[in-house]
C-alpha cells in the first residue's frame, strides 16, 4: 500500500522536558492494531470497554467502574463536577495541576471554586485542608465539598497510603469528598512498591482520574468510580463535558494493554530508575541543587540561569521558576542510561564554562 507520509523528526533524539513529549509503547501500538478490524457498537458498547472493566476490578474492586476520555484535563473537570453541587468547592495544593497547569478550566468549564492551600512539598494534610475547609454555612462563600490530591504531586514527591487514609478519613468527617490525580499513579505505585489500590480504593479515595498518557498510551486517560455513592450521573456529565469518545474502544483497548498485565509497572519502574540516575549524577555536579526528594521520575534543581539557557539548546527541558533558576527534569518510559548520561556530560561541560 502507498503512503506519502514520511519522518519529520529524528526519533533517536529525547530530552527531559515532559513524559508527554515520548511517543507510543510498541505494545500499545499492536493493541490499536488489535482493535481496529472491523465494526464495533460506538461510545462505549464495544467489546473492548466491556472487557477493561475487569481489568479495572481487578486494580482497583469489584465495586470500581471506568469512564474512559480523551485526556487528563477532560478526567479532573468531568470528575470535580460528578463530585461537587453547583455552589461547591474544592480544595487543592497551591501547585496542584488543576490550579496551575488547567487554563482554569475547573472554574470556566465547571463553574467550581478552587481553594488553594500552599504547601512545602506539594503534599495536603489535614492540618493543611482545615485552612480552606471552613464555612459550610456561609452562604458569601463558596462550600467545601471535594479535597482533591495528586499523586505523585507536582512536586515528584509521593503520598504514603498512611498519608491518603488520614486525608480521606479527615475530609469523610467533615462531609467532603475524595478526588485523586493520578496522572503518574503508575509512578507512585512503582516508587512505593505497593498495588494502586493501597492508596486508592483501600484508603478511601471517592474518584481517581487515572493516567495513561504520561506512561506509554497514545492518547486517553480514564476516570474511575472507586466510591458510587459519591457521584451523579457520571455518563450524562462525561457527554456535557465533551470527553464522551464515539470511538471508545481505542482508548479502552489502551488502558487493557496498559493494565491487563504488568506493562504500566514496567514502564514506571523504568522512568523512576532513570530519574534516580540523573539525581544520583547530578548531584556530583558542584553548583547544581535538587530541591526536593526524588520519589518517581522527576528531578528538580537549581542551577545558575544562563547554565540552563545553554543547556537547553542542547536538551530540551523547561523552568520550574525561571526567576530562582528551577527547573524540572523528566524521564519517560523510553528514556534510556545513554540518555542520562549524555546529558550529565552536557550539564558537566555548561557548568564548567
Amino acid at each position: 500500500m502507498r503512503t506519502d507520509a514520511r519522518a519529520h523528526h529524528d526519533p533517536a533524539v529525547r530530552g527531559f522536558a515532559s513524559d508527554n513529549y515520548a511517543g507510543a509503547h510498541p505494545e500499545i501500538l499492536a493493541a490499536l492494531t488489535l482493535a481496529n478490524g472491523g465494526h464495533q457498537i460506538a461510545y462505549g458498547e464495544d467489546d473492548y470497554t466491556d472487557h477493561l472493566q475487569r481489568v479495572i476490578h481487578s486494580h482497583f474492586g469489584a465495586g470500581a467502574q471506568a469512564y474512559p476520555v480523551f485526556n487528563g484535563t477532560g478526567a479532573n473537570v468531568t470528575a470535580l463536577q460528578a463530585l461537587t453541587d453547583r455552589w461547591g468547592a474544592v480544595v487543592c495544593a497551591e501547585s496542584a495541576h488543576i490550579n496551575v497547569d488547567e487554563g482554569g478550566a475547573p472554574e470556566r468549564m465547571a463553574g467550581l471554586k478552587l481553594l488553594t492551600v500552599a504547601t512545602p512539598d506539594g503534599k495536603l494534610t489535614p492540618e493543611l485542608i482545615d485552612r480552606q475547609a471552613w464555612g459550610w454555612e456561609d452562604e458569601h462563600r463558596a462550600m467545601p465539598q471535594v479535597v482533591s490530591i495528586t499523586q505523585n504531586t507536582e512536586l515528584g514527591t509521593v503520598y504514603t497510603p498512611d498519608e491518603i487514609r488520614a486525608i480521606c478519613d479527615h475530609a469523610h468527617e467533615r462531609g467532603m469528598k475524595v478526588h485523586l490525580d493520578g496522572a503518574r499513579i503508575s509512578n507512585a505505585a512503582a516508587s512505593l512498591d505497593v498495588p494502586m489500590r493501597t492508596f486508592t480504593s483501600v484508603a478511601g479515595v471517592d474518584v481517581l482520574s487515572f493516567g495513561g498518557t504520561k506512561n506509554g498510551m497514545l492518547f486517553g486517560e480514564a476516570i474511575v468510580v472507586l466510591n458510587p455513592d459519591a457521584v451523579r450521573r457520571m455518563n450524562h456529565i462525561r457527554k456535557m463535558s465533551m470527553q464522551l469518545a464515539s470511538k471508545m474502544r481505542f482508548v479502552s483497548v489502551q488502558l487493557e494493554a496498559l493494565l491487563a498485565k504488568d506493562l504500566w509497572l514496567r514502564n514506571a519502574r523504568h522512568s523512576n530508575a532513570m530519574a534516580q540516575r540523573l539525581a544520583e549524577g547530578v548531584r556530583q555536579v558542584d553548583g547544581v541543587e535538587i530541591l526536593h526528594e526524588v520519589q518517581a521520575n522527576a528531578v528538580f534543581a537549581r542551577l545558575p540561569h544562563d547554565v540552563s539557557e545553554r543547556l537547553q539548546k542542547r536538551y530540551r527541558f523547561y523552568f520550574w521558576d525561571e526567576n530562582a533558576g528551577d527547573v524540572r527534569w523528566m524521564c519517560s518510559f523510553d528514556t534510556t542510561e545513554d540518555d542520562v548520561d549524555g546529558f550529565l556530560v552536557a550539564l558537566k561541560e555548561e557548568m564548567a564554562r
